[in-house]
């Protein structure tokens, strides 16, 4: 017997896709609009409990677009169903970001790339690597988070880097990181990190084209520094 809350079981008036039919989908909270996507909670515990634990677990909706499905399926009452969902719509939410109306996202210039990566990064807790590949045509073909943590040229090794860089036959990339303070000053480490990655992209020929720090609402180019050339 199946003994999973649904939707249904809540009340009329507190069931979201209700909601959702009678005020517009703006008008339901974040919980609520998870609470559809899963369809039904726990033995123990509603779908609208469940789906504001796992917001509130992540962190909020920022953490969530960073998570593997190693940590949905760490969260009591998450099968391997839910965590597929999740991850679904994750990543479904992180292509609308970065392909509008359906185009390919053509990057121009460093604000092209910056604002790519703005929202989701500015108010993350922890520093992020994350690269953005791009073809001949510097058409985004991927955007991957290779790394989590202080950027230190002993740790962040290039080969993650450049992995999934290979497996898209990207012709060049885009480093990006946050500074969870909110000043995207670069430091030494930042700077040597780069340097060795262009390194690196010389060898494989993959160029480096910058490399974006990301602070609370603003960005730094090292290429428009000056620190990153060709």
């Amino acid at each position: 017997m199946n003994n999973m809350l649904k939707i249904m079981d809540l009340p009329e008036n507190e069931r979201p896709r209700e909601r959702l039919f009678r005020y517009g989908s703006e008008a339901l909270s974040n919980s609520e609009l998870l609470a559809i996507i899963l369809g039904t909670g726990s033995k123990n515990e509603n779908i609208i409990s469940l789906s504001s634990r796992i917001i509130k677990h992540n962190g909020g909706l920022n953490g969530i677009l960073n998570s593997t499905l190693e940590d949905f399926m760490g969260i009591s009452g998450i099968g391997k169903a839910k965590a597929a969902k999740v991850m679904a719509v994750a990543e479904l939410s992180k292509r609308f970001r970065s392909y509008k109306n359906g185009n390919d996202c053509k990057i121009c210039s460093p604000e092209d790339a910056a604002m790519l990566v703005m929202e989701e990064m500015k108010e993350l807790k922890q520093e992020y690597l994350k690269v953005i590949m791009l073809n001949t045509k510097n058409v985004v073909v991927g955007i991957k988070n290779v790394f989590i943590g202080g950027l230190d040229s002993s740790i962040v090794h290039p080969r993650e880097v450049f992995f999934y860089a290979i497996k898209k036959n990207s012709a060049s990339i885009i480093v990006c990181h946050n500074h969870p303070s909110g000043d995207p000053s670069p430091s030494s480490e930042d700077i040597n990190v780069t340097s060795r990655l262009k390194r690196c992209g010389e060898l494989l020929g993959i160029q480096l084209i910058d490399h974006l720090i990301i602070g609370s609402g603003i960005y730094v180019s090292l290429r428009e520094k000056g620190i990153l050339s060709d």
